[in-house]
């Protein structure tokens, strides 16, 4: 169930934890520990990972969840879909960006299968990962898109009352 890779850098080359990884075809996972020279990453289809995904073609937004397929066919999953969302077999879903992890628009998951089941609300949703994580050679370590943003400002004191400077309650 648990799916992760270790890569040949570490915090010594700038690797930081929550950095997103991705090959040319897409996203592969995160970043989740973090060593002088070596890091731990976190496969899509470990059975904890969630990313926040779009649909290009609706503007749908959702989360895929790994865990899904076992080790034979490894991938992901919408969860809490609408029954009647229009979703269609082979959308292909990026991320959103709305994570501060993820920038927007990079390759995930293709979706599979739709399963609108009658007795329930939500739809069953499989997506096989866009970039295959099986036998990837070299790998991209991106920065998380929060450590991109400027800071955030300072907040401004607040101005002193004008009037008495005495203390305590009045008699």
């Amino acid at each position: 169930y648990s799916r992760k890779v270790f890569i040949d850098r570490g915090q010594a080359q700038g690797v930081v934890r929550g950095a997103p990884v991705m090959n040319e075809s897409g996203v592969l996972g995160q970043v989740t520990r973090l060593y002088p020279l070596s890091a731990e990453v976190t496969l899509l289809t470990d059975r904890d990972a969630a990313i926040p995904v779009l649909n290009p073609r609706t503007q749908q937004r959702s989360v895929a969840f790994g865990g899904v397929g076992g080790d034979a066919n490894p991938g992901m999953e919408l969860r809490f879909m609408a029954g009647h969302s229009d979703v269609q077999p082979g959308d292909l879903l990026t991320t959103s960006g709305i994570d501060g992890v993820y920038p927007p628009g990079l390759p995930v998951a293709r979706v599979v299968t739709v399963d609108r089941r009658a007795d329930s609300g939500f739809a069953r949703i499989l997506l096989s990962l866009a970039a295959a994580p099986d036998g990837v050679r070299h790998v991209l370590v991106l920065e998380p898109l929060g450590r991109q943003l400027p800071p955030r400002p300072e907040p401004e004191p607040e101005p002193e009352a004008k009037g008495s400077t005495r203390k305590g309650p009045r008699r």
